[in-house]
């Protein structure tokens, strides 16, 4: 099953009903809007289980104390709350109270409605509270699938973990679409409890089936990001096989593994360490334009340096005739077959398949694709 914790899946039956009690009855208050409303869901279907209980209760001792009476000094205690008991469930067994006369038979008939209703309430709510979590969680998963089916050009997160948020948080920035997808379900949903927007999946990023269900043939990247070396290069094997067209990026720890991951498929690989090192010395040797960088990552409306990439049916045209002034876009250079040209004149020819290095806002961005997609 994609959607279900490989822990929980392998956890005993004790240790699942102790957390689904815990979860229902005892779960500590955790941020987020949609935490409130289903710890509102839980609070009004308690109420309605103690109502229901009261309610019953109240029919078992008000007809054990009528049949009491109707039964007369012959009738024992017990006999009473039998006849009471058929009585609610609607059994209808051995009757040891005789009805016989009209009162006595009305009485019957409206403990048996009434006490049949408040039955009916009081297991129909013990079902819901028992099974909210479940419809919950299901209605919740195939809405994300439908989310996810209509994405195109988005990009899968392999590993939520501390990189893979950063990852989220630029592509949430310059407005990209993004599917999370880690083994461990309760980091996701903690993740989606601050921000509820967040479209994940559960599971092994290298499996076949977890890749077309996040909808890897119309993805634009893929970023193996987990903590496993070998996992990120089955994560890009598995990608590039579902998908040769996508970008993969992976992360490195080890350093001597990366060729190992540029032959499984990465077409970028990126060491924490080997990029830390060169940012320190970035910082010692040049703190401006480290600092410029910076500001661009951090502000979500700031310029930052982007690729734009022309496509097949774009219509050969100059650098002059694209107007990038009017989309408050600066070209910093072209890239072309391997080769870049810095900072072209408004006579160079752009024609498909080129790059667009760009320096721009998020929203120019968009507008500026938008324009040469027409």
């Amino acid at each position: 099953m994609l959607w279900r914790s490989p822990a929980l899946a392998e956890a005993s039956p004790r240790v699942y009903l102790t957390r689904f009690f815990q979860r229902h009855w005892h779960a500590a208050p955790r941020g987020g809007a949609a935490h409130a409303h289903r710890s509102r869901q839980l609070d009004r279907i308690r109420r309605r289980i103690v109502i229901a209980g009261a309610a019953l209760l109240a029919m078992v001792a008000i007809g054990t104390s009528g049949f009491l009476l109707i039964g007369g000094a012959g009738t024992s205690w017990s006999d009473a709350l039998y006849m009471t008991l058929i009585t609610l469930s609607t059994v209808g067994y051995n009757e040891v109270v005789p009805i016989i006369g009209v009162w006595d038979r009305l009485f019957t008939g409206v403990i048996s409605l009434v006490g049949f209703g408040a039955v009916t309430f009081m297991f129909t709510t013990l079902s819901v509270f028992f099974l909210e979590g479940d419809l919950d969680d299901t209605l919740r998963r195939r809405r994300m699938e439908k989310q996810i089916g209509k994405l195109r050009g988005h990009y899968l997160i392999c590993g939520y973990g501390r990189v893979g948020r950063n990852i989220a948080e630029e592509l949430d920035a310059t407005h990209r679409p993004y599917v999370a997808i880690d083994t461990d379900e309760e980091r996701l949903a903690s993740a989606r409890e601050r921000q509820p927007d967040l479209l994940y999946l559960a599971g092994d990023a290298s499996d076949d089936d977890l890749m077309l269900a996040a909808d890897i043939a119309d993805a634009a990247g893929v970023f193996a990001v987990t903590d496993d070396d070998g996992r990120n290069m089955m994560i890009a094997l598995t990608a590039k096989q579902l998908n040769p067209g996508t970008r993969v990026v992976a992360r490195c720890m080890e350093v001597r593994n990366s060729p190992k991951l540029r032959k499984a498929g990465a077409d970028v690989v990126i060491s924490p360490d080997f990029t830390g090192g060169l940012r320190l010395a970035s910082a010692m040797l040049r703190p401006g334009v480290l600092s410029f960088m910076d500001d661009m990552a951090r502000s979500e409306t700031a310029h930052r340096l982007e690729d734009i990439p022309l496509p097949v049916r774009f219509a050969p045209t100059t650098v002059g005739s694209l107007d990038l002034p009017g989309f408050d876009v600066v070209l910093l250079g072209v890239r072309e077959h391997g080769r870049f040209h810095f900072n072209p004149g408004l006579d160079f020819a752009l024609v498909p398949g080129q790059v667009l290095v760009v320096m721009c806002a998020p929203e120019a961005r968009k507008a500026l694709e938008r324009s040469i997609q027409r």
